[in-house]
């Protein structure tokens, strides 16, 4: 199998131990993550041969980042070195009404620096079949975005699948630009697209009818129809649009499912109650992970949107960004085992 390329920033997460606020901690939890860097663990914790890209200052802490990723089988040897520092994020976890807080210290991180010229894309691309990106990336800076539509440009000259996670963060587009001003040409070479309804909104002023993703215990799937349909309207290129459907009950407890239109088919995947959250980050990067996993290896959509939704239910029960769970743990969630019994 050819090999999956991601592109982003992999960021230093600092979290109080367990669920204690921050005016709380006197001590720090750390992880290394951040969005394509946890669909690169996920494609190669399932097998599939992977490659993150980004770019990485030259000291102890940006080496430490690198060796996360080799630890756990994503291959590094594209990163770029340089710039001052890596990026920082402080996760504060959520509890039944209280919910999680993120506070961003990524200003001037490496990866915001790089310019284009900085990756040669077509040595990148070498043997590769999929470059994944997110909206996260063009959000850091000018110098992010520009790279990243090289990246897509030379994905879509090389005949590479691309896809990507829109990924709004409204704490990130602080370089002068609007999301709508950047994302539409990126968005215009990917050949996958997820997001959700505030993703689609944002980004690009589409959104599903009565929906409120503050209210109600559940999320009805049949009213993002005309979302991925709109979004596949607006980029004709796309051949999927996927949208992952999150009910908030509490901090604690979600429902979970997805939707999937190939413009023919609106497919809708089973409906997860994840009662007992342990840790969301990182749930969407899991249903990513496990979409392009199941998009490479099953023979329907149907089977690779199923797939996603369970890795990414499993994601909640893993504490760290990344998920972990292997591909017999995704199918025996699949095929209807959620008993969590103890495998001796």
């Amino acid at each position: 199998m050819e090999k999956v390329i991601t592109f982003g920033e992999i960021m230093l997460r600092l979290s109080p131990p367990g669920k204690l606020r921050f005016s709380q901690a006197d001590s720090f939890d750390i992880i290394y993550g951040g969005g394509e860097s946890n669909v690169a663990v996920s494609l190669a914790n399932y097998g599939i041969p992977v490659e993150f890209v980004t770019r990485l200052p030259e000291n102890d802490i940006g080496k430490c980042a690198m060796m996360e990723m080799r630890k756990r089988g994503v291959g590094t040897q594209h990163i770029a070195w340089g710039g001052q520092r890596l990026g920082i994020y402080f996760l504060e976890t959520g509890a039944v009404s209280r919910g999680s807080k993120v506070i961003y210290d990524r200003a001037h991180s490496a990866i915001s620096t790089i310019e284009k010229g900085t990756i040669d894309w077509e040595k990148v691309f070498d043997g590769a079949q999929w470059f994944h990106w997110t909206g996260i990336t063009p959000a850091l800076s000018q110098g992010a975005a520009d790279v990243c539509l090289e990246a897509i440009q030379a994905a879509n000259d090389l005949d590479v699948t691309v896809s990507t996670d829109l990924n709004y963060r409204a704490k990130l587009w602080n370089y002068g630009k609007e999301p709508g001003e950047v994302m539409p040409e990126l968005v215009e070479g990917c050949d996958i697209i997820l997001g959700n309804e505030e993703d689609a909104e944002k980004h690009f002023g589409i959104h599903p009818a009565s929906v409120d993703v503050t209210q109600g215990e559940s999320v009805e799937a049949e009213a993002y129809r005309s979302t991925c349909q709109q979004l596949m309207e607006r980029f004709p290129r796309a051949r999927k649009v996927i949208t992952t459907l999150r009910g908030s009950i509490s901090a604690s407890h979600n429902s979970w499912s997805g939707v999937l239109y190939n413009g023919d088919e609106f497919l809708e995947a089973p409906t997860y109650q994840i009662t007992h959250i342990v840790d969301r980050v990182g749930g969407g990067d899991s249903f990513m992970g496990g979409l392009i996993y199941g998009l490479l290896t099953y023979e329907t959509d149907r089977q690779a949107l199923d797939f996603a939704v369970a890795a990414s239910c499993l994601k909640h029960t893993i504490y760290g960004d990344a998920n972990l769970s292997t591909v017999e743990e995704v199918e025996n969630l699949m095929e209807g085992d959620a008993s969590g019994r103890v495998s001796r």
